[in-house]
């Protein structure tokens, strides 16, 4: 009985694990999925060519409010808005995934169950009216030889 409720200890505890886990604060995107579209700095999006520069205090204080207001409006929309969209995408992927476990790959399945009953139905057709006929004409015409002649 002991034995019993330690298994259960632990596969509760592999099951809370699961939902709770420890995330990395620092490397929030560890698998690299916004590395070509997300990364805009000042540099991305305002230039000033050769020959056509601003004052260079209007420059640095453009970076500056560029960069904090960017680093702050983020902020506040993650703020406001992260934990509602996270929800919200939380349960559109619980729906996608009920979906194609209760209904697309049974389906899937059951298709697959049909398809080998016809292919067997089909194969013994083709074998019972195709193979033969193919085997008279190929012994028919396995003594037609073909000649070819050069004429000049």
């Amino acid at each position: 009985m002991a034995d019993q409720y330690q298994y259960n200890t632990n596969e509760e505890k592999l099951v809370k694990d699961s939902h709770t886990k420890e995330i990395d604060l620092i490397n929030r995107d560890p698998n690299s999925i916004n590395d070509d579209v997300i990364k805009v700095e000042f540099e991305d999006v305002i230039a000033e060519p050769d020959g056509t520069h601003s004052l260079d205090g209007v420059w640095k204080l453009s970076y500056t409010t560029f960069t904090v207001s960017k680093y702050w409006c983020y902020r506040i929309l993650s703020a406001i808005f992260g934990i509602p969209v996270a929800l919200l995408w939380g349960f559109l992927f619980a729906c996608i995934s009920f979906c194609h476990i209760w209904a697309v790959v049974p389906c899937i399945k059951s298709c697959f169950i049909e398809s080998q009953c016809i292919s067997r139905i089909y194969s013994l057709c083709i074998q019972t009216f195709c193979d033969p006929f193919f085997e008279a004409l190929g012994k028919i015409f396995s003594s037609v030889k073909v000649a070819l002649r050069k004429e000049v």
